[in-house]
């Protein structure tokens, strides 16, 4: 059995579709179950509309709301938000993970505030300076490239790099059974002594790690290609990267959508949607990060990952392997 708690009152399209993507996961299996997060009775409308449109079709008692008055808005100081704002359902979803009412939390929200949130309630892994989101990129073949910071840490140093292609390494083994995944560093070269002081250091710190595959530095045009399992980066690199596929591949259906009826498949991979969510890695507790303009799909598709993570046990995978190296 998995529980889930959602904040259904983080995203663009919250309440209405964060609801609706909570619900279709739930009929997905009996065995899942929902903690709603958030104002009681707008989450209650929501549900009563969704069930007046023949839309539920999970067990009532795979449901719960949990009440929570306040929502921090993406314009808030996440930290400030965070000690302000009690009642929050990002802070309350949180705490319930931390408290064991729930495998894992997710949320469309304020990345910073669930950072944050993630950092002061779940708790960092012993070892980890700042948690990473990782997230999936298509490439060829079906071969999908994670890319490991893509928007929780702007300012990086050396080390915590480190930490990021460890907790990719842990995370690619458990979840999706890559036995020695391969790690490269994101450069503006593939020659060792490519790159800033920043890159350069990096590269010097993953060759002398004997417990992850580092394969050198990888170009941005490589990373569609099969060359890598995982690519490391800041937070800033990557969240810029990650957008900007974003956005082209937007372009491009819209552009091809013009001269063809239905556009090819391929297309479909850029999709956010069809991905779902990123996972937190290096906190005591599964945290799904979700795009703020999620709809349903996005959701639904989101808490598969969540249930994934949990289902494969990936917070304790992460701590095993961090107690083995030296950081």
């Amino acid at each position: 059995m998995t529980k889930a708690a959602v904040d259904a009152m983080g995203g663009d399209h919250a309440p209405a579709e964060v609801v609706a993507g909570a619900l279709a996961w739930a009929a997905d299996n009996a065995d899942n179950h929902l903690l709603l997060v958030g104002k009681q009775e707008v989450i209650e409308a929501e549900i009563a509309s969704i069930k007046e449109a023949g839309g539920f079709a999970c067990s009532p008692e795979q449901v719960v709301i949990v009440n929570a008055n306040e929502v921090i808005g993406c314009d808030e100081s996440p930290a400030t938000a965070l000690r302000r704002k009690k009642d929050a359902s990002i802070v309350v979803a949180s705490a319930l993970v931390k408290e064991g009412k729930a495998d894992a939390v997710i949320s469309c929200g304020s990345t910073g505030a669930q950072m944050a949130a993630a950092i002061f309630i779940l708790g960092r892994m012993e070892g980890i300076d700042r948690p990473p989101i990782i997230a999936s990129l298509p490439g060829e073949g079906g071969h999908r490239t994670l890319l490991v910071d893509v928007g929780a840490n702007v300012d990086c140093k050396p080390a915590q790099l480190l930490q990021f292609a460890l907790l990719g390494s842990v995370y690619a083994r458990s979840v999706l059974g890559i036995a020695s995944p391969r790690i490269g560093l994101l450069n503006n070269g593939s020659e060792e002594t490519k790159g800033n002081a920043l890159a350069q250091q990096v590269y010097s710190l993953l060759k002398e790690q004997e417990d992850i595959n580092f394969i050198g530095n990888v170009e941005g045009r490589d990373l569609f290609s099969p060359i890598a399992d995982i690519v490391v980066c800041d937070g800033f690199t990557g969240n810029i990267l990650l957008k900007a596929l974003e956005g082209l591949g937007l372009f491009f259906a819209s552009s091809i959508m013009k001269e063809i009826d239905k556009p090819p498949s391929i297309l479909e991979s850029f999709d956010y949607s069809r991905v779902g969510g990123a996972p937190l890695l290096g906190v005591n507790g599964v945290s799904i990060v979700c795009h703020g303009s999620s709809h349903r799909e996005a959701v639904a598709n989101g808490l598969r990952i969540a249930e994934e993570c949990f289902r494969n046990g990936i917070v304790a995978r992460q701590a095993e392997e961090l107690a083995k190296c030296e950081l």
